[in-house]
């Protein structure tokens, strides 16, 4: 990740930590904000290969957030860094969708836009899809990005890098279409952590000192206006540095994935839906969140939340819906209402071991995961 909040609010060489300090991701002194070897779907495998090495090389950190259903859509990259995930979801969204990329970091920034006309050629677009901003995640508006403009907004292991993460959300849905989805990874920790660990430089820089109570996030998503946050992955963060760990207590991180929408709310009623297997590389089922993985052609019901996502969000031609009851023949799966703790979410993962889903940042492996 990026430094991305504005100098003088971060704690003091914040901004030099990740400018200057760190040339590339094996610089990174804990493993906290690196990923894990879990398996990658084979299309966005591909569309990674063809990204030049000099901007995978100058990318921190190998954690993917790849959400579903891209094609035609218009992406926006929070902390986009050298521009690895741009310009792997081009080729994902394809000629008639846009990717943006927004950084702080001039360095960063050079790297990425160097390599806008390469990877152009290596896709055979006749127009650039891809662009890159110079901003904060908490100025979308004043860096010149336009409101009600994106379907789909992604980040990896940045907004924990901001001391205005309610701005961020703020900015975020004002700049989402309605129907948008917010999907990103970060660290969470099990309480609010102390002003000494906000400010300990290190901590911080490691993606553990700004790291959000998990509650807040569903307080600020809600004062925002998204719907309830739904947890996709969590997975335990570890810290072996034992110096770090002495300074950190008894405080526990986890790396979640969660996914926010700005749909609706309150007239919309639970109904049964049907997943019709047409997104790409989701062939035969589709995992929504940790509650809901959607199998082709079964009859499912979700509650009203879940209903209004589907029904407002991108993912509505991807379904059937049909009211409660109706004559779409004996329901598969019920309801599955109620907030879920990552923690707890993490543990259940830890003991079923690897999963096959594209992972978030801030995890525990080292960064040859991705190679």
């Amino acid at each position: 990740p990026s430094a991305l909040s504005k100098k003088d609010s971060a704690p003091a060489g914040h901004t030099d930590y990740y400018g200057k300090r760190l040339q590339k991701t094996s610089d990174l002194q804990s493993n906290a904000c690196v990923a894990p070897a879990e398996p990658t779907p084979p299309f966005i495998r591909q569309a990674l290969k063809k990204v030049h090495p000099e901007v995978t090389a100058r990318y921190y950190g190998c954690g993917l957030v790849v959400p579903e259903c891209l094609e035609g859509c218009r992406i926006l990259d929070l902390g986009s860094g050298s521009g690895r995930d741009c310009y792997m979801l081009s080729q994902l969204v394809g000629e008639k969708g846009h990717v943006t990329g927004i950084d702080m970091t001039e360095g960063q920034l050079a790297v990425a836009m160097a390599y806008v006309d390469h990877h152009m050629r290596e896709f055979a677009y006749k127009t650039p899809n891809v662009s890159f901003v110079q901003g904060y995640i908490e100025a979308l508006s004043e860096a010149g990005l336009e409101k009600n403009s994106f379907d789909i907004i992604i980040s990896n292991c940045v907004v924990n890098l901001s001391p205005d993460k309610k701005k961020v959300l703020s900015e975020a849905y004002s700049v989402l279409k309605d129907g948008g989805e917010l999907y990103f990874s970060d660290v969470y920790s099990n309480e609010r952590l102390t002003e000494e660990i906000k400010n300990h430089k290190v901590l911080w820089g490691e993606c553990l000192g700004g790291a959000l109570w998990w509650k807040d996030l569903l307080q600020f998503a809600e004062e925002v206006g998204f719907s309830p946050p739904r947890l996709v992955t969590a997975n335990v963060i570890t810290v072996d540095n034992q110096e770090l760990q002495d300074a950190l207590g008894n405080f526990k991180f986890v790396s979640a994935t969660y996914r926010l929408f700005k749909v609706p709310k309150g007239n919309t009623k639970p109904c049964q839906v049907i997943y019709n297997g047409t997104i790409t590389g989701m062939e035969e089922n589709f995992k929504f969140d940790c509650r809901y993985t959607f199998k082709v052609n079964e009859v499912v019901e979700v509650d009203a939340e879940v209903s209004s996502i589907l029904t407002n969000s991108r993912f509505a031609a991807d379904f059937t819906f049909q009211p409660p009851g109706g004559p779409c023949g004996p329901i598969g799966v019920k309801p599955k209402a109620g907030i879920v703790d990552p923690f707890e979410l993490a543990l259940q993962q830890e003991k079923q071991g690897p999963g096959s889903d594209t992972g978030g940042c801030c995890r525990t492996q080292d960064a040859t995961c991705c190679k």
